[in-house]
């Protein structure tokens, strides 16, 4: 079994494979060894890999250590299925570079746009197994929490699927503003990138890939667990390499 630690910006997100098979997931309390400890629970552990965007993670390691063969923590230095052509890769955020590993996973002959719609969206190319870089916009929880925060009187809304568009209420133009703002910004991406790549999948994934995935103009693939495949195939790929 490979134990699979995703440390985000607003939240850890642990997994459990057994070979490539999602056995368990779930978000962890925090990433401290009690809640690591009480995900694992009697399961046995081959290897485990660690990405953080947050902080460095070596006492999890260190306490990983006792529970698993093999610990990768995932940097930028670690090997992966492309060459990575980005000025600061250093800056790079590690789940971008898992997810983009897992897109390959799954399409390895086509280039590929990688959208992960979670606290940031991120929109990622990766080009005949090159890594180009990609851009980082807000997501829907911090544009929803900008507008209440930076205004006096508008609400902090959640986000809805049955809204007027045009807003015919202030609810409903702030849904539609921000909802639908952003489908055109995923709908734009894919069209620009579809005319540089012809043979380009869009993928999609993150906690609102599937709320953004069905109002899109395109057909995009949905990946709900690409950071967690990829970072289970980066384990085994960098055991072998």
């Amino acid at each position: 079994m490979n134990l699979i630690l995703d440390i985000g910006n607003t939240s850890t997100k642990a997994a459990i494979y057994n070979e490539d098979s999602l056995v368990k997931k779930g978000r962890l309390t925090g990433h401290d060894r009690q809640s690591v400890e009480a995900f694992i629970g009697n399961e046995i552990l081959s290897g485990a890999i660690v990405s953080s965007v947050r902080h460095d993670p070596a006492d999890l390691i260190s306490f990983l250590s006792s529970k698993a063969e093999r610990i990768h923590k995932l940097t930028w230095k670690s090997h992966f299925p492309f060459k990575i052509n980005y000025q600061t890769p250093e800056t790079i955020g590690v789940d971008r570079l898992a997810a983009a590993a897992g897109a390959i996973m799954k399409h390895p002959d086509n280039d590929l746009l990688v959208i992960d719609a979670g606290s940031a969206v991120t929109f990622d190319i990766v080009a005949s197994h090159v890594y180009l870089g990609g851009s980082i916009s807000p997501g829907l929880g911090m544009r929803f929490r900008a507008l209440h925060q930076f205004s006096d009187k508008l609400p902090l809304i959640e986000p809805v699927q049955d809204f007027s568009f045009p807003g015919t209420s202030t609810n409903d133009a702030i849904s539609g503003g921000v909802l639908m703002g952003l489908v055109f910004e995923i709908n734009e991406y894919i069209r620009t990138f579809e005319n540089r790549y012809k043979a380009l999948i869009p993928i999609i994934t993150g906690g609102d890939g599937e709320k953004l995935s069905s109002l899109t103009d395109h057909h995009l693939i949905l990946y709900p667990d690409l950071v967690a495949d990829g970072l289970n195939y980066l384990l085994e790929y960098n055991a072998k390499n």
